[in-house]
């Protein structure tokens, strides 16, 4: 059983993988149309936008602490520098998809397939040696940062994260945030969301 919760990190990783299915779709449709839509609907910001704060949290707060916890283990150092090096091939790729230098659904493919096998090997490797190594208190601060991050972006990528969540996941995301917030993603954010064409599917 894991050592911490990591319900969070989960849902965060399903959100990605629901919006690969769609980028997919979208890649299928003629080139300039499927262009059209990402460069104008909000889906894929909101995807860039979600795994730029993710990605960003993990590089500042949780692999530099394991990499010092795992100092004289060159196991544990060896799937560090995978998860960074896996990281950086995932910005190219979406940087490749917004130049347009090549067909769209290569592209796609491409991305899709680095990013989610990055995120298996997160959670069958890296997220149990997170689990064994980091203290509550290098946890805590990963959510700090992983939050302020997020900062001004919040009211739009937490309804993002939490569509189509499993509810009792999604219940236990949200009790983290102060009332406040919780009202506010009832009342504005999540309406707010519901009314978006993310990818322009109507």
């Amino acid at each position: 059983m894991a050592k911490y919760d990591w319900t969070a990190m989960y849902v965060m990783h399903d959100a990605l993988r629901r919006e690969l299915e769609h980028l997919a779709k979208v890649a299928a449709r003629e080139d300039r149309e499927a262009r059209r839509i990402l460069a104008e609907a909000p889906g894929w910001d909101l995807f860039k936008t979600a795994l730029h704060v993710h990605h960003t949290a993990e590089d500042e707060a949780l692999w530099p602490p394991m990499r010092a916890a795992l100092a004289g283990r060159p196991d544990g150092l060896a799937l560090m520098d995978a998860m960074e090096a896996e990281h950086a091939a995932i910005d190219p790729a979406i940087e490749a998809i917004d130049a347009g230098a090549e067909p769209l659904g290569a592209l796609v493919d491409g991305l899709t397939a680095a990013l989610t096998a990055h995120l298996r090997h997160e959670e069958d490797e890296a997220l149990p040696l997170i689990d064994a190594t980091l203290t509550p208190e290098h946890i805590a601060a990963f959510g700090r940062v992983h939050g302020a991050k997020l900062g001004p972006d919040g009211p739009r990528v937490i309804p993002w994260l939490l569509d189509g969540a499993d509810p009792e996941r999604a219940a236990a995301v949200l009790a983290v945030l102060p009332e406040p917030a919780r009202a506010a993603y009832e009342n504005a954010w999540r309406p707010a969301y519901a009314a978006l064409d993310r990818w322009d599917v109507a």
